[in-house]
């Protein structure tokens, strides 16, 4: 692979992103980049795996070992990690925050195999962040209804109103670029070693891929999805 899919080559480090390859849609021009083929390398990682450990539950030992056993203790830390923020109404999101909280946790971790990682794209990350947006307003006017909503907007004073209104658009933002920032910083540090101390970054630099891939991604992957439940159960009004 080239053009940018993978963050180290013989000659340098770049951690931009590039086109592969373009096409016209309706006149327009428009470009396949590394962030997509990184984001399918990904998907089809989670896909394969996901094929896999449904045939194996078909055919489900009572007593599980191997395999089953790493798949039943993700779905339940994951199920743990629902239930226990957003209580009895977690059952609803499950599905939904287990497929964001896998594919940013594999996205993140993707910089271990030497792929720039698509959440290093804003590209990637403001998608996510707008869907939690849409769940949020679904959700307050599914509970709280028209007046309700119309009402929060208004606390504590009428007046109020447009910075309320500022602030439920500052969340798909505030939400996205956090991941974004942090999983892109460690991206450009990680770069920045390899292309400027190329002739000593031998092994060390895996302290620096524990930290910057594994420790801060899994911890990122973790508070989008905990904003995510804490947002959509504070619009349910639940506690």
């Amino acid at each position: 692979m080239d053009m940018g899919i993978l963050l180290s080559a013989d000659q340098e480090v770049d951690f931009m992103i590039h086109g592969i390859f373009s096409y016209s849609f309706f006149g327009h021009q428009v470009w396949i980049t590394t962030t997509h083929a990184c984001c399918l390398i990904v998907m089809l990682a989670i896909m394969i795996f996901g094929f896999i450990a449904g045939r194996k539950m078909k055919h489900a030992e009572e007593v599980p070992s191997g395999f089953q056993n790493v798949v039943e203790l993700i779905v339940e830390k994951l199920d743990g990690m629902v239930d226990g923020t957003m209580g009895k109404n977690g059952v609803n999101f499950r599905n939904y925050i287990g497929t964001i909280f896998i594919f940013i946790l594999v996205s993140n971790l993707s910089g271990l195999l030497g792929l720039r990682p698509p959440t290093a794209d804003y590209g990637t990350t403001l998608p996510l962040g707008i869907m939690t947006f849409v769940l949020i307003f679904f959700n307050k006017i599914k509970y709280q209804k028209v007046s309700g909503f119309i009402k929060g907007l208004c606390d504590p004073w009428v007046f109020w109103a447009p910075i309320n209104v500022i602030g439920d658009l500052a969340v798909p933002i505030s939400i996205s670029l956090r991941l974004f920032a942090n999983i892109l910083s460690g991206t450009v540090m990680m770069a920045l070693v390899y292309g400027l101390l190329s002739k000593v970054a031998y092994i060390w630099p895996a302290a620096l891929h524990v930290y910057l891939d594994m420790f801060s991604g899994a911890i990122q992957t973790y508070v989008f999805c905990m904003l995510t439940m804490t947002y959509i159960s504070d619009a349910m009004g639940t506690e």
